[in-house]
């Protein structure tokens, strides 16, 4: 007997999830072709947009699976083919996603542009799903089976991972763009998306209408998301300053002269006084970024590190608005001046070659006993 709500479910899906990859794709293409010159600057730097290019993949995926699943699910005898196609596609829409939040800045340390971290977790996904095929083979468990299904647990284990990935990820990337509500509403359809998923390990007939309206609103929901995280991305580009206007001149002890067009600011000169610790580690950040080889331009930022604290970051930035009486959108952030390579490292966005430093002043510094370190990077 056919079952047409989930037949509507199934076909809801299938366009849903299209059309989301496809306008998440038409998202990365605006950005390839009014950002490109911009990114090409921030060398090696993992960025964004590639990640749109996952994350629109793993859609395709949740749209690949949900027409195979129609056409294929009303057949007892197909059973089996659903259980490994499903298998299969969860395999790389986890992979997709994982590949995605690595080139998103504010997923956890441990993921985001850490190869090492990403290829294990990849391979523990693969493993759970290898899992979920083998125990599925050993307790003959099909889709239609009643009371546990074993083989859905490696499965359900896999969603609790990636879900607390992508909550974690969302939340922060929304809060930092200032965009509360978003941040909430992401964690709320999250949590539903993994709901929805619970009553797989059981297969209850009465649950079913209820289970695909949580997961079509859950899915359509974090597809809203995606494209609301694509869009405010471009948002950010677009306020960012472009790199090949900015110029930055060290010209002597707490002295720089900076020059950022798209915010105001020509050739202003900016008087640190005596906020020397701002002014040092200003002057680190630009050596490194200028004369420094690309593995070494970066700054660990965390307790411990070179720099101890991400508030050293923001005096600098705050000092700065300060002494040139910035005010709302003239005002600089974080992501104006620096760049978050991942595991706490930040580097200078401006150019090596509208980096200028004092001869002198450049001398004095690696010249003084707790600078030793960057006369390898002058020498080399």
């Amino acid at each position: 007997m056919r079952n047409f709500q989930h037949e509507f479910y199934l076909l809801s899906e299938t366009f849903i999830s299209l059309i989301g990859a496809l306008l998440l794709l038409a998202i990365w293409s605006a950005v390839q072709r009014y950002f490109k010159k911009q990114l090409s600057h921030e060398i090696s730097i993992k960025r964004v947009d590639k990640g749109l290019i996952y994350l629109s993949l793993s859609l395709f995926v949740w749209s690949s699976s949900a027409i195979l699943t129609y056409f294929t699910f009303s057949a007892a005898d197909n059973e089996w083919i659903i259980l490994i196609s499903q298998n299969i596609l969860s395999i790389l829409n986890s992979f997709f996603l994982i590949l995605a939040l690595f080139y998103l800045d504010h997923s956890p340390s441990y993921l985001y542009n850490n190869e090492r971290n990403a290829k294990n977790i990849i391979f523990f996904l693969i493993g759970l799903s290898i899992l979920s095929f083998i125990l599925a083979v050993i307790f003959n468990d099909k889709i239609s089976t009643y009371g546990v299904r074993y083989s859905v647990i490696p499965d359900l284990l896999l969603s609790l991972l990636l879900s607390w990935l992508l909550a974690i990820s969302l939340f922060r990337t929304f809060r930092h763009r200032k965009m509360k509500l978003v941040s909430i509403v992401s964690l709320v359809v999250i949590v539903l998306l993994f709901v929805s998923q619970l009553p797989q390990v059981f297969h209850i007939e009465s649950l079913s209408f209820y289970n695909d309206l949580i997961k079509i609103v859950a899915k359509t929901g974090l597809i809203s998301i995606f494209l609301v995280l694509g869009t405010s991305w471009v948002i950010e580009l677009a306020q960012t300053p472009n790199v090949v206007t900015m110029k930055i001149h060290f010209t002597d002890w707490n002295q720089v002269n900076i020059s950022i067009p798209s915010k105001g600011i020509e050739n202003q000169q900016i008087e640190f006084g005596s906020k020397t610790t701002q002014f040092n580690n200003l002057l680190k950040f630009a050596i490194r970024r200028k004369y420094a080889q690309e593995k070494d331009m970066c700054i660990e930022v965390y307790a411990g590190g070179e720099i101890p604290s991400q508030t050293y970051l923001s005096r600098i930035i705050d000092n700065i608005n300060d002494i040139l009486a910035l005010e709302n959108d003239e005002k600089l952030n974080r992501n104006d001046l620096f760049t978050f390579i991942g595991q706490a490292k930040y580097r200078l966005r401006f150019i090596p070659k509208f980096i200028d430093i004092d001869t002198a002043l450049l001398n004095e510094f690696i010249h003084n006993v707790d600078n030793e370190k960057y006369k390898e990077f002058i020498q080399n």
